[in-house]
């Protein structure tokens, strides 16, 4: 069976992105699925997050050209199961290039077919930059599914509004008629105050089901893990912030009805 390839994306900054797609990886590789990290923002927050050095020339940004093998680029991160293709600040330079070339919004899909058709990883997950430029529509016309984290605060909504039209675009214009989103995160959950109540109230009111159940809060210990180049789970095991994101594993485990 192919790979299935998850992009977690929000054009906004902020809002957990890039701590949901390590954790994310982070545990379904504990859980032993076979997961290979593709960093895609140039700001490589991630790859450090994964305790991977930035190292120019290591990411996918040539591939992406048509220069080399995406293959080529795969590193090993500490953890069992769990692979990771780093980013680098030469990405940044990938918005321009890439957006100049011929198919250039199925430059990704193209690199990746060769790793999803083989059988080393079961899962691909990318985090896209923050933002709704080339690397992102890249992302999205390569990705099966789409998770969008959103932070617990009143201009949640748009972010999904805009996500929703994108998807639909990118349905009807051919460039990726199968993407569906697999949902919506809530994340820097702040249980003492009404307002992050009162924000996944109204988004489960408007997307209904297609909302996670499970809430990430927000806690020092998640902020924290990123700096010490680990994931939550091998950072502070019995945090809550651990428990959230093995919690929310299971739940993107069964709607992939892996």
């Amino acid at each position: 069976m192919p790979a299935k390839v998850i992009a977690i994306a929000n054009q906004k900054g902020g809002v957990g992105k890039t701590t949901t797609a390590v954790n994310l990886a982070a545990c379904l590789a504990a859980l032993g699925k076979r997961v290979l990290f593709v960093d895609l923002d140039p700001q490589a927050n991630a790859t450090s997050g994964l305790g991977i050095e930035k190292i120019e020339g290591a990411s996918a940004y040539r591939p992406l050209l048509g220069e080399g093998a995406l293959n080529d680029k795969i590193q090993r991160t500490a953890y069992d199961r769990l692979d990771i293709i780093p980013s680098e600040v030469d990405m940044c330079g990938a918005e321009i290039e890439v957006s100049r070339l011929d198919n250039h919004l199925h430059r990704l899909r193209k690199t990746l077919e060769p790793l999803r058709a083989g059988d080393r990883h079961e899962l691909i997950l990318v985090d896209c930059p923050p933002s709704l430029g080339i690397l992102t529509l890249n992302a999205f016309a390569a990705a099966d599914y789409l998770i969008v984290p959103l932070q617990c605060e009143y201009y949640a909504l748009e972010g999904v509004a805009m996500i929703h039209r994108l998807l639909s675009q990118l349905r009807e214009s051919g460039a990726n008629p199968h993407l569906e989103l697999l949902g919506v995160l809530m994340t820097m959950f702040d249980g003492r105050t009404n307002l992050s109540h009162q924000v996944v109230g109204e988004v489960r009111k408007h997307f209904g089901p297609v909302v996670f159940e499970t809430v990430i809060p927000r806690t020092t210990r998640l902020a924290e893990a990123p700096s010490f180049g680990k994931p939550i789970i091998y950072y502070d095991k019995y945090s809550t912030g651990a428990a959230a994101y093995e919690v929310l594993t299971q739940e993107v485990l069964t709607r992939l009805k892996i």
